[in-house]
């Protein structure tokens, strides 16, 4: 029997509270879907893992190929307690997720203290003028290796 949308959330909503009571990490969930059943589920553990990038969606996207064993949720559906940050976008797009549905919008995260509007307004800059400084050095020698990459015949296309 397949959940509705409501349902789903509902369930992502109830692991975001769950997990921040139990000291996980912030107060976000995700549950991705696929076919009508649940294939991965994901909540903040950016503090109780000491990881910056596990935020609940990665999680849940982390789970859901682990547990499909593909890199790939061509057809799955992502459900968020939370509009995605910019890491957790990419991240969906990335592993070729087809739709998302998200509770609270990233202005609710703000309020209370996880504004991730900086990163918005830096992805949109050119690199010479982000915060963080880049330097392109030794690209000639990691061109070889895409050049290798490349020829080589037995890649795994993502």
């Amino acid at each position: 029997m397949s959940l509705s949308h409501l349902e789903i959330m509902r369930e992502v909503i109830k692991l975001s509270r769950s997990q921040m009571h139990a000291g996980s990490g912030g107060p976000f969930g995700a549950i991705v879907v696929l076919d009508g059943q649940v294939i991965g589920k994901g909540w903040n553990q950016v503090t109780s893992t000491n990881d910056p990038t596990a935020h609940a969606e990665v999680v849940a996207i982390r789970d859901a190929c682990r547990n499909t064993k593909s890199f790939s949720l061509k057809g799955a559906i992502l459900y968020t307690s939370c509009e995605p940050c910019p890491m957790c976008l990419a991240a969906t797009y990335w592993s070729r997720i087809d739709k998302i549905y998200y509770a609270n919008t990233r202005q609710d995260a703000a309020t209370i203290g996880f504004d991730d509007e900086f990163f918005y307004q830096e992805l949109e800059k050119a690199i010479e003028d982000r915060v963080v400084p880049m330097e392109q050095i030794e690209r000639d020698q990691a061109l070889i290796v895409f050049q290798e990459w490349e020829q080589k015949a037995d890649k795994i296309r993502y």
